[in-house]
This record gives C-alpha cells, structure tokens and sequence, in this order.
C-alpha cells in the first residue's frame, strides 16, 4: 500500500506543527480576530467605524535570498520578522495601521522544529507591527526545493483614514528630508552581497572583519527593522508630507516614488553614518558608489518628508520612539528628464 507519506508529504507532521505554532499566532491576536488556527479562512472584524472614510491597504513580499544566510547559519528565528517587516512596512507609509497578516511557509520536506523557529520570528514581527497573524500555508513539495530549504512569502493588510492617507501630493520645494536609520542591510541586496563577500571575497559566515563588530554571517542576518508602529505615531503629531521605505533599489528608486511632478530630492551623503557593513561590501567587490546606493539603502531604511520647521521635532520624537533620524536632504524643483535624487558629497 502507497501512503502520501511515501511521495514525501508528512501529514502527521504538518499536524504536529500547527499544534505547536498555535501559541506563538495567539500571542498576536487583537480583540478584531474572530478565528483560532486552524480553519480555512481568518476572520478580522474590521471596525469601520472607527474611520470617516475606511481605505484598505494591502501588501506582499518576501524575505528573498537573505534567507540563504539562514540556512548557512542554520539559524531561522529571525528571518520571519523580515518576512513581516518588509510587508508592514510597505503598507505604514501611507500612514495605514497593519491589522493582519499571513504567511506562506514552502519547503521540500518539513522539519517541525525548523518551521516553529520561523512562525517565532513571524510571530515576534507581528507584535512589533501591532498586527495580529491570523492565517498562513504550509506547503510541503517534496523534491521541488533543496534539502533543509524553504521559501517564505507575506501578506499584511491594513486601514487607513482617506483624509489622512500620506501620498506625497503636498510635497514642495522647500520641504526637508529626514532620514531614519537602517539595522543593516534589512532584506534587499543580498544576491550581491553574497557574491561579493562568499565568492569574491571566500568569507564564511563565522568571518570576523576589523570593521565589523561581529561575524559576517550575524551582521548579514540582522533583523530588519520595523517602522509602523512608530510611524502612526508620527502621522498623527506632525503633518508628514510623504514617507518612502527604502527597500530593493535604495534611496536613488524608492525616494522618488512619494514625488508629485515638478520636484526632486537633494541628498547629503555626509550627513549619517553608513554602516560598516555597506563599506566592506563595496570594498571587496570594487562596486562603484552609485551602484551602492541603488541597491543597498546604505543605513537609511525609512524617509519622510516634511516641512522645515518641523524637522527638528521630529528627529526628536522620532528619537524618543527609538529610531535615530537624520536630516539628509531636501526637496528641490524638478523638471522633466531631471535626476530625481541626485547627491552632494
């Protein structure tokens, strides 16, 4: 007799992981979640009343190949906070609040304790983002990943008031630039790190560098950080113009995103200080300056935009919500066929 279990589908398994995830998803719950673990669908009582003019904003993405630096490490606790960094932090910067999220966990053969490290790490990022984790996938496909890999993908859904939606219409020339730092490389760029630093260079992941305060493969790993929490609570004291995450393409691509017509930002590179990380990359690959900023976002990870008389205030309550800011630029006028981010040394 041929079981699934033959083909390489472990049910009891997958039973056996739902059973022990069940309490790091309860810990994110908010009062709107209506279902445990377990059925078909999550349910989220929306509140529609608590807005004038409810909008839903959504959001997708993954972890991408960040997630080979945790198979190196053979360390899986963290890149599940990535996996809902990268999404709430999308769906924040138009001043949304994350209120769910889900996941989608692919493997070629489901390691139990493998699979709860990362549900952790989810579970530790939903409770940063103050959004409850209220569904996901496991897919266990044998042969179609490599041995002790996986793939992760996440979908965060948020609210935000039409009236209070930040979409960078109001930004004018004039306004500033602040910046507020990164935790490393967060989860963009890694394709190139890795060729630079395990091909090029032959680190290994326990690699000590003089510049790094830490092995290669714990800088890599790095948690990236997640910003929504602190930016709600700047949308509601300050009259941010427009809010840009800086993921895959850097400042140089992501900035311009949050641009009406007829403007373009002014960056200042002296003004922070970019991680070593970012340095000993450019270093032993011998990749350019301008290639740098348009993959990596060099230790910026969030920008906002704002008047300048307010920039002051904000670095400051920006400071006090645990997140160092940086007045990086401002916005100049722009005309078609312009740079829409040039740079000043």
């Amino acid at each position: 007799m041929t079981t699934y279990r033959d083909s390489g589908v472990d049910i009891d398994a997958g039973d056996e992981f739902v059973d022990r995830i069940k309490p790091l998803v309860r810990s994110t719950f908010r009062p709107e979640v209506l279902t445990d673990l377990g059925g078909f669908g999550g349910l989220f009582g929306f509140q529609a009343n608590k807005y004038k003019e409810p909008v839903l904003v959504s959001g997708t993405d993954g972890v991408g190949t960040k997630l080979k630096i945790a198979f190196l490490m053979d360390k899986h606790d963290t890149v599940g906070i990535d996996l809902v960094a990268m999404c709430v932090n999308d769906i924040a910067v138009s001043g949304a609040e994350p209120l769910f999220f889900l996941d989608y966990f692919a493997t070629g053969k489901l390691s139990v304790s493998k699979a709860q490290e990362v549900v952790k790490g989810i579970a530790e990022g939903c409770r940063q983002a103050g959004c409850a984790l209220i569904g996901g996938e496991t897919a266990e496909m044998p042969s179609f990943y490599p041995d002790g890999e996986y793939d992760l993908a996440g979908f965060a859904v948020g609210a935000v008031d039409r009236p209070k939606m930040i979409d960078g219409r109001g930004i004018v020339p004039g306004d500033v630039i602040v910046g507020l730092a990164s935790s490393g490389l967060h989860s963009n760029g890694y394709s190139l790190a890795r060729r630079v630093l395990f091909n090029h260079a032959k680190l290994t992941v326990t690699s000590r560098l003089p510049e790094l305060d830490r092995p290669v493969g714990d800088v890599l790993l790095t948690p990236t950080r997640i910003y929504a929490k602190q930016i709600l609570s700047l949308v509601q004291e300050f009259p941010i113009k427009g809010i840009a995450h800086i993921t895959g393409g850097g400042i140089t691509e992501n900035l311009p995103r949050v641009f009406p017509s007829g403007v373009r930002a002014r960056i200042h590179r002296s003004r922070w200080a970019v991680p070593p990380i970012f340095s000993v990359i450019s270093r032993f690959g011998s990749v350019e300056r301008e290639e740098m900023y348009r993959v990596f976002n060099m230790g910026i990870g969030l920008i906002l935009v704002v008047p300048p008389d307010l920039a002051s205030a904000v670095m400051a309550r920006a400071l006090a919500l645990g997140d160092q800011g940086y007045l990086i630029g401002d916005i100049v006028e722009g005309k078609d066929g312009d740079s829409q981010v040039t740079y000043v040394d």
